[in-house]
């Protein structure tokens, strides 16, 4: 069992189902805002550890996926002075948990980390669709929490 700090986007309900899932796990979660925090470069710059600058936002984020900003021709200073300044462009959640920090929502580095609960599928499925899924078409989340179909 761990004390997470989690760093999510208010109102989201995949960062709701992420800290569930924690929950469950039997982890404390200190669930904070991601948009609240004061945010530098360099305090970003933990939580992204190997993972290249692309990785470090949110593809679903509007400007990304509008092509406003294109993550993958950014420099790291750039690209941390970017997120620093609006951090919904951020990989979420952040985690930190045991002195580690982590951005995005990988449950398999997570089990390795901290444990999950293998009975529950650490998969988490979109809740910004308003219709039913239909069949084996169903959308979820990436570990980037991003959306797909698959």
């Amino acid at each position: 069992m761990a004390t997470v700090i989690f760093y999510g986007k208010p109102g989201c309900k995949g960062n709701a189902r992420q800290r569930a899932i924690l929950e469950a796990a039997g982890h404390v979660v200190d669930a904070r805002s991601l948009v609240a925090e004061t945010w530098t470069g360099e305090r970003l710059r933990a939580f992204f550890g190997d993972l290249p600058v692309a990785d470090w936002f949110n593809p679903s984020a509007p400007a990304v996926a509008r092509g406003e900003i294109r993550p993958e021709t950014l420099g790291a200073d750039a690209a941390l002075a970017l997120l620093a300044a609006e951090p919904l462009l951020v990989r979420r959640p952040l985690l930190e948990a045991e002195g580690q920090r982590m951005a995005g929502w990988d449950p398999d580095r997570i089990t390795a980390w901290i444990g999950l609960n293998p009975a529950i599928d650490p998969t988490v499925t979109c809740g910004h669709h308003g219709h039913p899924h239909h069949g084996d078409h169903h959308h979820h989340h990436d570990h980037d929490g991003s959306c797909r179909s698959r």
